[in-house]
Protein backbone atom coordinates (compact mmCIF):
# COMPACT_ATOMS: atom_id res chain seq x y z
CA UNK A 1 0.00 0.00 0.00
CA UNK A 2 1.22 3.44 -1.00
CA UNK A 3 -0.14 6.76 0.88
CA UNK A 4 1.09 9.40 -0.95
CA UNK A 5 0.47 13.19 -0.25
CA UNK A 6 0.38 15.96 -2.66
CA UNK A 7 0.81 19.88 -2.31
CA UNK A 8 0.26 21.72 -6.11
CA UNK A 9 -1.17 24.78 -7.43
CA UNK A 10 -4.61 24.35 -8.58
CA UNK A 11 -5.06 26.67 -11.99
CA UNK A 12 -9.26 26.60 -11.04
CA UNK A 13 -8.57 27.35 -7.61
CA UNK A 14 -6.06 30.24 -7.70
CA UNK A 15 -4.33 28.69 -5.15
CA UNK A 16 -2.97 26.27 -3.49
CA UNK A 17 -4.34 23.06 -2.45
CA UNK A 18 -3.81 19.20 -1.45
CA UNK A 19 -4.63 15.91 -2.82
CA UNK A 20 -3.68 12.43 -1.13
CA UNK A 21 -4.08 9.38 -2.76
CA UNK A 22 -3.99 5.58 -1.59
CA UNK A 23 -2.96 2.94 -4.22
CA UNK A 24 -2.93 -0.69 -3.68
CA UNK A 25 0.58 -1.64 -4.35
CA UNK A 26 -0.77 -5.10 -4.71
CA UNK A 27 -3.28 -4.63 -6.94
CA UNK A 28 -1.58 -2.35 -9.23
CA UNK A 29 1.18 -5.23 -9.88
CA UNK A 30 -1.29 -7.95 -10.92
CA UNK A 31 -3.35 -5.48 -13.15
CA UNK A 32 -3.36 -5.68 -16.56
CA UNK A 33 -3.03 -2.69 -17.88
CA UNK A 34 -1.05 -0.92 -14.60
CA UNK A 35 -3.84 1.12 -14.10
CA UNK A 36 -6.52 0.68 -11.12
CA UNK A 37 -10.04 1.36 -10.47
CA UNK A 38 -10.12 4.57 -8.39
CA UNK A 39 -12.38 5.87 -5.97
CA UNK A 40 -13.22 9.92 -5.46
CA UNK A 41 -13.41 10.23 -1.67
CA UNK A 42 -14.90 13.19 -0.71
CA UNK A 43 -14.95 15.05 2.88
CA UNK A 44 -17.74 16.59 5.30
CA UNK A 45 -18.06 20.44 5.63
CA UNK A 46 -15.88 20.78 9.18
CA UNK A 47 -13.64 18.14 7.60
CA UNK A 48 -10.94 17.67 4.97
CA UNK A 49 -9.23 15.61 2.53
CA UNK A 50 -7.02 13.69 5.29
CA UNK A 51 -10.57 12.99 7.44
CA UNK A 52 -11.15 9.92 5.45
CA UNK A 53 -7.70 8.21 6.63
CA UNK A 54 -7.27 9.62 10.03
CA UNK A 55 -11.13 8.83 11.00
CA UNK A 56 -11.84 5.25 8.71
CA UNK A 57 -10.23 2.34 7.68
CA UNK A 58 -10.45 3.48 3.81
CA UNK A 59 -6.86 2.44 3.09
CA UNK A 60 -7.38 -1.57 4.75
CA UNK A 61 -10.68 -1.33 2.68
CA UNK A 62 -9.10 -0.21 -0.65
CA UNK A 63 -6.46 -2.78 -0.44
CA UNK A 64 -8.43 -5.43 0.04
CA UNK A 65 -11.01 -4.34 -3.18
CA UNK A 66 -7.65 -3.50 -5.25
CA UNK A 67 -9.44 0.22 -6.07
CA UNK A 68 -7.07 3.47 -5.85
CA UNK A 69 -8.51 6.05 -3.46
CA UNK A 70 -8.25 10.25 -4.60
CA UNK A 71 -8.90 12.59 -1.39
CA UNK A 72 -9.08 16.10 -2.34
CA UNK A 73 -8.87 19.16 -0.04
CA UNK A 74 -12.49 21.07 -0.79
CA UNK A 75 -12.38 23.51 2.37
CA UNK A 76 -16.11 24.43 3.31
CA UNK A 77 -17.22 24.73 -0.55
CA UNK A 78 -19.95 22.43 -0.77
CA UNK A 79 -18.22 21.65 -4.45
CA UNK A 80 -19.67 24.88 -5.25
CA UNK A 81 -18.38 27.28 -8.07
CA UNK A 82 -19.27 29.43 -5.31
CA UNK A 83 -21.48 32.61 -5.57
CA UNK A 84 -18.06 34.77 -3.70
CA UNK A 85 -15.07 32.35 -3.71
CA UNK A 86 -13.69 29.76 -6.05
CA UNK A 87 -14.47 27.58 -8.66
CA UNK A 88 -14.15 24.40 -6.66
CA UNK A 89 -17.31 22.71 -8.89
CA UNK A 90 -15.25 22.87 -12.01
CA UNK A 91 -11.29 22.32 -10.78
CA UNK A 92 -13.19 19.02 -8.93
CA UNK A 93 -14.57 17.84 -11.94
CA UNK A 94 -12.46 19.16 -14.79
CA UNK A 95 -8.94 19.88 -13.38
CA UNK A 96 -9.03 17.31 -10.83
CA UNK A 97 -9.46 13.94 -12.87
CA UNK A 98 -6.96 15.54 -15.69
CA UNK A 99 -3.97 16.01 -12.22
CA UNK A 100 -4.92 13.08 -10.43
CA UNK A 101 -4.44 10.76 -14.39
CA UNK A 102 -0.97 12.14 -14.99
CA UNK A 103 0.47 11.77 -11.58
CA UNK A 104 -1.51 8.33 -9.99
CA UNK A 105 -1.95 4.97 -11.85
CA UNK A 106 -5.75 5.11 -12.52
CA UNK A 107 -7.85 4.03 -15.43
CA UNK A 108 -9.81 6.77 -17.18
CA UNK A 109 -12.68 4.36 -18.14
CA UNK A 110 -16.27 5.25 -16.80
CA UNK A 111 -16.33 1.59 -15.82
CA UNK A 112 -13.84 1.91 -13.34
CA UNK A 113 -14.65 5.33 -12.30
CA UNK A 114 -16.67 5.85 -8.87
CA UNK A 115 -17.12 8.57 -6.65
CA UNK A 116 -18.35 8.93 -2.60
CA UNK A 117 -18.75 11.05 0.27
CA UNK A 118 -19.92 11.98 3.68
CA UNK A 119 -21.94 14.89 4.59
CA UNK A 120 -21.29 17.55 2.33
CA UNK A 121 -19.23 15.05 0.45
CA UNK A 122 -22.40 13.26 0.07
CA UNK A 123 -24.31 16.11 -1.76
CA UNK A 124 -20.81 16.90 -4.05
CA UNK A 125 -20.62 12.96 -4.61
CA UNK A 126 -23.87 12.58 -6.37
CA UNK A 127 -23.48 16.24 -7.96
CA UNK A 128 -20.68 15.49 -9.65
CA UNK A 129 -22.16 11.81 -10.59
CA UNK A 130 -25.54 13.32 -11.79
CA UNK A 131 -24.02 16.01 -13.84
CA UNK A 132 -21.24 14.03 -15.31
CA UNK A 133 -22.95 10.47 -15.80
CA UNK A 134 -20.98 9.75 -18.45
CA UNK A 135 -17.95 9.74 -16.27
CA UNK A 136 -19.06 8.26 -13.39
CA UNK A 137 -20.05 4.75 -13.03
CA UNK A 138 -20.99 4.71 -9.22
CA UNK A 139 -21.69 7.05 -6.66
CA UNK A 140 -22.25 6.94 -2.68
CA UNK A 141 -23.80 9.26 -0.67
CA UNK A 142 -23.37 9.03 3.40
CA UNK A 143 -25.30 10.73 5.26
CA UNK A 144 -25.12 13.85 2.86
CA UNK A 145 -26.88 16.91 2.61
CA UNK A 146 -29.32 15.70 -0.60
CA UNK A 147 -31.98 17.94 -0.27
CA UNK A 148 -30.37 21.29 -0.33
CA UNK A 149 -33.45 23.19 -0.99
CA UNK A 150 -35.04 22.13 2.39
CA UNK A 151 -31.39 22.45 4.25
CA UNK A 152 -30.67 25.94 2.86
CA UNK A 153 -34.71 26.68 4.53
CA UNK A 154 -33.64 25.27 7.38
CA UNK A 155 -31.28 27.71 8.44
CA UNK A 156 -33.12 31.03 9.33
CA UNK A 157 -30.22 33.22 9.75
CA UNK A 158 -27.15 31.99 6.89
CA UNK A 159 -24.14 31.00 9.12
CA UNK A 160 -21.99 34.60 9.19
CA UNK A 161 -23.76 34.65 5.85
CA UNK A 162 -21.47 31.57 5.01
CA UNK A 163 -24.19 29.78 2.78
CA UNK A 164 -24.79 32.49 1.46
CA UNK A 165 -21.33 33.49 -0.19
CA UNK A 166 -21.72 29.65 -1.90
CA UNK A 167 -24.82 29.20 -3.00
CA UNK A 168 -26.05 32.83 -3.36
CA UNK A 169 -30.04 32.86 -2.39
CA UNK A 170 -32.79 29.40 -2.12
CA UNK A 171 -34.06 30.46 -4.63
CA UNK A 172 -31.64 30.86 -7.38
CA UNK A 173 -30.47 26.63 -5.95
CA UNK A 174 -33.73 25.57 -6.44
CA UNK A 175 -34.37 24.03 -9.80
CA UNK A 176 -30.68 24.31 -10.56
CA UNK A 177 -28.29 22.43 -11.18
CA UNK A 178 -27.18 22.49 -7.61
CA UNK A 179 -30.44 21.25 -6.14
CA UNK A 180 -30.33 17.11 -6.95
CA UNK A 181 -33.98 17.04 -7.01
CA UNK A 182 -33.93 18.91 -10.20
CA UNK A 183 -31.02 17.01 -11.40
CA UNK A 184 -32.56 13.54 -10.88
CA UNK A 185 -35.47 14.27 -12.84
CA UNK A 186 -32.75 15.15 -15.84
CA UNK A 187 -30.83 12.01 -15.19
CA UNK A 188 -33.88 9.98 -14.69
CA UNK A 189 -35.75 10.96 -18.37
CA UNK A 190 -32.14 10.95 -20.04
CA UNK A 191 -31.35 6.92 -19.58
CA UNK A 192 -28.00 7.11 -18.83
CA UNK A 193 -27.70 6.94 -14.90
CA UNK A 194 -24.83 6.20 -12.83
CA UNK A 195 -25.61 3.30 -10.09
CA UNK A 196 -26.57 4.91 -6.71
CA UNK A 197 -25.74 4.42 -3.85
CA UNK A 198 -27.43 6.38 -0.13
CA UNK A 199 -27.39 5.87 3.45
CA UNK A 200 -28.28 7.44 6.47
CA UNK A 201 -28.67 7.48 10.09
CA UNK A 202 -32.38 7.42 11.78
CA UNK A 203 -31.15 10.08 14.35
CA UNK A 204 -29.12 12.07 11.88
CA UNK A 205 -30.06 15.81 11.53
CA UNK A 206 -29.97 15.04 8.31
CA UNK A 207 -32.69 12.12 7.58
CA UNK A 208 -35.62 14.03 6.80
CA UNK A 209 -33.73 15.87 3.73
CA UNK A 210 -32.07 11.90 2.79
CA UNK A 211 -36.12 10.66 2.38
CA UNK A 212 -36.93 13.40 1.19
CA UNK A 213 -34.38 12.62 -1.87
CA UNK A 214 -34.91 9.21 -1.87
CA UNK A 215 -38.78 10.07 -2.48
CA UNK A 216 -38.72 12.43 -5.27
CA UNK A 217 -36.17 9.59 -6.64
CA UNK A 218 -38.34 7.01 -6.74
CA UNK A 219 -41.23 9.51 -8.08
CA UNK A 220 -39.46 10.52 -11.11
CA UNK A 221 -38.15 6.80 -12.05
CA UNK A 222 -34.07 7.32 -10.66
CA UNK A 223 -32.74 4.01 -9.66
CA UNK A 224 -30.95 4.27 -5.92
CA UNK A 225 -29.80 1.37 -3.70
CA UNK A 226 -31.02 2.78 0.06
CA UNK A 227 -29.73 1.66 3.24
CA UNK A 228 -30.63 2.98 6.64
CA UNK A 229 -29.95 2.58 10.13
CA UNK A 230 -29.74 3.67 13.91
CA UNK A 231 -26.76 6.43 13.93
CA UNK A 232 -25.99 9.96 14.06
CA UNK A 233 -24.03 12.09 12.49
CA UNK A 234 -20.78 10.84 13.00
CA UNK A 235 -17.90 8.58 12.58
CA UNK A 236 -18.86 5.32 14.16
CA UNK A 237 -21.95 5.13 11.36
CA UNK A 238 -19.61 5.97 8.60
CA UNK A 239 -16.69 3.58 9.08
CA UNK A 240 -19.16 1.17 8.99
CA UNK A 241 -21.18 1.48 6.08
CA UNK A 242 -18.27 2.89 3.91
CA UNK A 243 -17.00 -0.59 4.03
CA UNK A 244 -20.96 -1.44 2.98
CA UNK A 245 -19.91 1.01 -0.15
CA UNK A 246 -16.43 -0.63 -0.91
CA UNK A 247 -18.45 -4.19 -1.24
CA UNK A 248 -21.49 -2.33 -3.48
CA UNK A 249 -19.21 -0.71 -5.76
CA UNK A 250 -19.38 -2.26 -9.46
CA UNK A 251 -15.51 -3.28 -9.73
CA UNK A 252 -14.78 -5.44 -13.02
CA UNK A 253 -13.48 -8.63 -10.72
CA UNK A 254 -11.75 -9.79 -14.33
CA UNK A 255 -9.86 -6.44 -15.43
Amino acid sequence: MAFIRTALFAETLEMSTDIDAVIPMAALRSSRDGKLPVLYLLHGLGGDHTEWTRQASVERYAEDKGIALILPRADRSYYMDMKQGAAYYTYLSEELPAIAKSLFPISDRREDTFIAGLSMGGYGAFKLALRQPERFAAAASLSGSLDIVHRLSEIEVFRNREEERMFGSVAEVQGSDDDLLALAGKVAAAGNQPQLYQCCGTEDFLYEGNRNFLKHAEKVGLRVTYDEEPGGHEWSYWDRNIQKVFDWLPVDKNR
